[in-house]
């Protein structure tokens, strides 16, 4: 694998794929800044070496130009966070991307205006790729959260640079954690998969099984799995078009020795409310009217123990609605449990949405191994797909 560490850009134009896709707020402000943070790395690494950065980014789902999803919106805080001046262009190809890519000193910076601004991106048209290629002497990818999309920047403007394409740091740091978890992970090891559907996740848990000792499954899931087998799950959430391939889940889990943990009891509540009346119930006698929305008190003991038995951890997807202050608790006791492991030397990689925004929420980031970027790129790993914006590096 070719990272930016195997190069030096003395006097070279790196043309960067970071993930600048940002949440702002009504005054344009960012409102969380992680994934700025994440590519400093590779930024400072290049104007280290004495050379230059143009960076290309999306920023929402714009229809053409749309003044609310422009990137000019977030040069302060890129300034801020890498602590150098960030020139823009109001177009991420043409005349002035062009003149001002020419014109760039090393230690420079150029943030190029949001390559969806132009449909050719999401496309992946060749003639788009070209000229976004021209402004740069070497391509690096160091945008996970886009690495399963094969569009023009993450995908086919590597092309045009046969030998000069490479690795950011963050992109090569997912890559080696997601790897290390699952093909080189130290035994035993335990996925932790939670969410309110069993269908999202059927490819991921059916790679994921010849790969993990445990297996938790938290969340929504949990009541598909428990009506399969004939349990009562009151108004819970439940895919009962589902039930077979649960049942399977387990009889293949069984087969291959995997043991899979599901929660015993539940905090139940008559409404879908932070304000419901609630009671702790077994998992398989919740009565009509009730529904689960967190992990019960019996549940977590056991899923604490099963994390501190084991040495490697995949964590995706919450154990309850944490959204909720009275169904937070599962998900916070899942955090802390994972991070005593990980403080007594297990790795522990975190990564989807939800999951990442509960570590976030509940101030575990700097309490696991590692927290992914990418949400729809790390489920996809999961499931053993090669990734296209990888894949392009690799060709």
């Amino acid at each position: 694998m070719k990272t930016i560490n195997d190069f030096n850009f003395n006097n070279k134009k790196a043309l960067i794929r970071v993930d600048f896709n940002v949440p702002l707020d009504t005054d344009f402000k960012v409102t969380d800044s992680t994934r700025i943070s994440a590519a400093r790395p590779t930024i400072i690494k290049v104007l280290e070496d004495g050379g230059s950065c143009i960076l290309m980014s999306h920023l929402g789902r714009p229809k053409g130009v749309q003044n609310e999803f422009s990137l000019q919106h977030i040069v302060k805080s890129v300034e801020e966070i890498i602590g150098v001046e960030v020139l823009f262009a109001g177009n991420c190809i043409g005349n002035e991307a062009q003149e001002k890519a020419e014109a760039l000193q090393p230690g420079q910076v150029l943030l190029l205006e949001n390559l969806r601004f132009h449909d050719e991106e999401k496309q992946g048209d060749e003639n788009f790729a070209r000229e976004l290629s021209k402004l740069g002497d070497i391509y690096v990818n160091d945008a996970f959260g886009t690495a399963h999309r094969a569009h023009a920047s993450t995908t086919v403007v590597a092309q045009f640079f046969t030998n000069n394409k490479f690795f950011g740091e963050l992109l090569a740091k997912e890559i080696e954690s997601i790897d290390k978890v699952l093909n080189n992970s130290e035994k035993p090891v335990l996925a932790v998969l939670g969410g309110a559907k069993v269908s999202s996740k059927i490819t991921v848990i059916e790679n994921i099984l010849d790969k993990v000792d445990h297996l938790i499954i938290g969340g929504g899931m949990t009541f598909t799995f428990v009506k399969a087998q004939g349990g009562s799950v009151g108004d819970s959430i439940c895919e009962d078009d589902k039930m077979e391939l649960a049942l399977n889940i387990l009889k293949k889990a069984e087969a291959k020795g995997v043991n899979i943990h599901l929660p015993v009891d539940v905090i139940a509540a008559n409404a879908f409310s932070n304000d419901a009346d609630t009671q702790v119930l077994d998992v398989t006698e919740i009565p009509e009217g009730w529904q689960g929305l967190d992990a019960g008190p019996k549940t977590l003991e056991i899923f604490h123990n099963v994390v501190q038995e084991s040495k490697t951890i995949l964590w995706n997807g919450p154990l309850g609605v944490f959204e909720m202050k009275n169904f937070s608790n599962g998900t916070i006791s899942l955090g802390n449990s994972i991070a005593e492991a990980t403080k007594n030397g297990t790795f522990s990689l975190v990564g989807g949405g939800d999951s990442v925004a509960a570590v976030k929420q509940f101030g575990f980031e700097n309490k696991v191994s590692y927290v992914s970027t990418g949400g729809g790129a790390m489920l996809e790993s999961l499931e053993g797909k090669t990734l296209p914006g990888i894949a392009a590096i690799l060709a």
